[in-house]
């Protein structure tokens, strides 16, 4: 009797196994996987919800849905750490909150979209304007190489990095500075999350995009109409400029 063809199959089923033990491996040393808690289901309902407006919103954004690392992020990401311990209950509220000195933590819908948009991959590196709370980094985190994060606000800056120290994200490096200038001597970035709203896309950030790169930010007034823009450098160093949709961000500051 030919074996052959069995032998085959059995190669195949064992290397199936294999990789789904090493994707599990892979989550279970992950400091997302540390975070199991009494939150998981809240978590679970807002990645469907998340999902869900992701396929309603696709015309505007051109992204019909998430990518496995972004999906699996909200899925085990603890907002509820990232917000006011009072606030806590409702962390997985699919909105944004208030985390004090006049800053929020922004949708969990719009992070996961700015994410997507961004196009994470394992070996990036990513500058992140306007780190906040720290919840948009740790999401970045869990999907790129190396994220750098800029926050004008001393005390959010200052208390995100030891958050995100403590909850393991090692791949994590956060500066008090403006962010409208970037992070020069990191440059150049794979990606560019932009969390406030300038009137205009700083100059130095197109600057420090690498070719073929990704910016997605947020660009209008205050109290006026702002634009999530995606912006393309490509390999000749021109950048290109794409509209997604309407939102409303707090106003990118300067020093």
């Amino acid at each position: 009797m030919d074996m052959r063809p069995w032998e085959e199959n059995h190669t195949a089923m064992l290397s199936r196994y294999v990789r789904r033990l090493l994707t599990a491996a892979t989550i279970a040393a992950s400091p997302m996987h540390a975070q199991a808690d009494e939150f998981d289901a809240k978590r679970a309902r807002l990645a469907d919800a998340v999902v869900a407006q992701m396929r309603e919103t696709r015309g505007e954004t051109g992204r019909d849905g998430l990518s496995p690392c972004v999906e699996q992020s909200m899925r085990t990401v603890p907002r509820h750490r990232f917000v006011p311990p009072d606030l806590a209950s409702d962390a997985y509220a699919n909105r944004p909150l208030p985390i004090g000195l006049g800053q929020t933590i922004s949708q969990p819908f719009i992070v996961a979209l700015m994410t997507e948009l961004a196009q994470p991959t394992p070996d990036a590196r990513v500058l992140e304007v306007g780190t906040g709370s720290g919840y948009q980094a740790a999401v970045l985190a869990s999907c790129v190489a190396k994220v750098y994060s800029i926050e004008i606000v001393k005390p959010l800056g200052e208390k995100a990095r030891t958050l995100l120290a403590s909850l393991g994200y090692r791949n994590v490096d956060v500066r008090i500075g403006d962010g409208y200038k970037g992070w020069p001597e990191a440059a150049p970035f794979d990606a560019i999350v932009v969390t406030a709203a300038p009137d205009h896309v700083p100059q130095p950030l197109v600057d420090q995009l690498a070719p073929r790169g990704r910016m997605v930010i947020p660009v209008g007034s205050r109290h006026g109409v702002q634009e999530l823009l995606v912006i393309t450098k490509d390999a000749d160093g021109r950048a290109v400029t794409r509209k997604t949709m309407a939102v409303r961000f707090v106003p990118l500051t300067r020093e």
